[in-house]
Parts: C-alpha cells; structure tokens; sequence
C-alpha cells in the first residue's frame, strides 16, 4: 500500500495487515513494524532497517524511536516570545474546489467552491484525525477552505476560528482564469508567476513575498493562542509559506513545497517559538482508512 508521507519523527498509522509492510519500494524501505492489539497499528521510525526499533528516555522523558528529542534552536522563533508550553500544529489542505477541477487560477477569490469530491476528502480528513484531542481550529474564511473546516471540526466542542492570516494570496487579474487562457492572454506575467513566482508582481505588489509577511503573522496569532495542540485549515500557497517560513526557506523555495488536497502536516514548537516538521503532505488517509495517533 502506498503511503504519501515524509516523516521526520514517529508517529503512529493504523495498518490493514499484520505484518511488516514497505512504505516505499527501495533498496532502504522504510519499514511499518506492526503492534498487536485487537486494531492493528504500524508505528513509522526513521530508523536505518539495519537496526532494531529502540525505546530510550531522554531528560524531556519523551519516548522516541531513532527520532530527534531536543530541537533548541533548529530555526528561528515565530512566535517571537516565549509560549507557555510546547505546541504542536497540524496543517491540513482544503479539499478539491471547483476551479481545481476547472484548472482556473484561484488566489483569493470567494468563487471557488468545494466540490462532492472535496467533501468526501475532507470527510476522510475528519475520520483520520478523530482520535486526536485539538484544542482549537483555525480556519481560511475563504469559502473552499470554510467548508472543509466545518466538515472535518464536526461534533468537536469548541467554535472554528477564522483568520484573515489564512487567506489565500492576492493574484489579481489571474484570478478566476483558466491557466491555458493565463499563459495565452498576459505570457510575461503568468510565466514569472508559474517560474519565478517569488519576483511576480502587480502595480510594485509582490504577492508571494507578502505572502510570507503573512504567514509569520499567522503563526504568531496561532502559537500565542491558548491550548497546546492545534488544527490548521487553509489554501496551498499560504501552506506553502508557513512551512517555508517555519524552516527558514525564502520565497524563492516558494515551489520547493507542495500539497495534496486534503493533504496532512504536522510542526512541533518547543517553548521558544522554533519549529521542527514532523510529517509533510501524509496522504495515506485518503487512499484507505488510515488514521493517525502523534
């Protein structure tokens, strides 16, 4: 069974067989070793397949598996303050919209909504997260992202919150177009915008390295946020810049990045604000009924 996922600490994944199963089919698999238990599980480790999976206690009492345990000073705080606690932040991209299927450019525009497709991804989004507590959910207010939200926050306690920080970037008189009639009616423009989109530009507006400034606002408005464990909803540029930021990659890294529909990341933040990715873009739910447990 394929697995969509680049995993940079454990985490756990439910697992239809009982047996040790290969991610990825290579000369090095990273291998799924199965914990028996009435539902079957698979617990995912960097570790060489060479060496046994191992339990050790560090100072911080966390129980990893061949993972980092001390990320001080990995990148450079975004919170810009010390948190009251560590946090963990989980990235999730909206479902497929209409004007994906459309091949139209969406930006922020309210116009492009979730399709019957696009709720079933968030639906499996929903039931891959469900035994995970959050204690909150920040949303795009923008319509695609908004609904995604209410489907995969549904029956959890607390209101969404929505923020402007999420919103998609501004792409102008790109907006709404399909990408073939993009690169035929303005050429110079679409292509800076698909080759170099950090020196695409309208009017002196440069939208991806705005997108940038707005990112870092996102994350400080999430990270000071009361709770220790968050859920993320929103667009793929905006993901786009807050996992770039968040490992200190410029906008010109801006492509370097990319997300499935209903794709599912996931940061940890020590006390000081700095971040360590711990999964990007895992996608195993919705090709099967994997969950997940980090």
């Amino acid at each position: 069974m394929f697995c969509g996922v680049l995993t940079l600490t454990n985490f756990v994944c439910s697992s239809s067989s009982s047996s040790s199963t290969s991610i990825y089919d290579s000369k090095t698999p990273i291998k799924l070793q199965a914990r028996s238990s009435a539902t079957p599980r698979s617990q995912c480790s960097n570790s060489s397949p060479d060496m046994p999976l191992t339990t050790e206690k560090f100072q911080n009492d966390g129980s990893m598996t061949g993972g980092a345990y001390d990320f001080e000073r990995a990148t450079t705080s975004l919170s810009n303050q010390s948190l009251s606690s560590s946090k963990k932040v989980t990235l999730v991209r909206h479902g497929l919209s209409s004007w994906n299927e459309e091949s139209k450019v969406q930006g922020s525009s309210n116009l492009s909504i979730l399709t019957e497709t696009g709720v079933r991804q968030a639906e499996r989004c929903r039931k891959a997260l469900t035994n995970i507590y959050f204690d909150q959910c920040f949303s795009s207010p923008i319509s695609r992202a908004k609904s995604t939200a209410e489907v995969i926050w549904q029956g959890r306690e607390e209101p969404l919150v929505f923020l402007d920080s999420l919103k998609e970037a501004h792409l102008f008189f790109l907006e709404g177009m399909k990408n073939v009639d993009a690169k035929e009616r303005y050429p110079k423009e679409y292509t800076t915008w698909r080759e170099d989109p950090a020196n695409f530009y309208v009017n002196g507006v440069y939208p991806i390295r705005k997108l940038w400034a707005t990112a870092r606002e996102a994350w400080r408005e999430i990270l000071l946020s009361p709770g220790e464990n968050f859920l993320v909803i929103t667009h793929k540029s905006i993901l786009r810049a807050l996992i770039c930021t968040a490992v200190g990659l410029p906008p010109e890294r801006f492509r370097a990045i990319d997300m499935n529909n209903g794709g599912i990341s996931v940061f940890n933040f020590n006390k000081r604000g700095e971040a360590m990715l711990q999964s990007l873009n895992m996608t195993a739910h919705m090709y099967s009924d994997h969950f997940y447990i980090y």
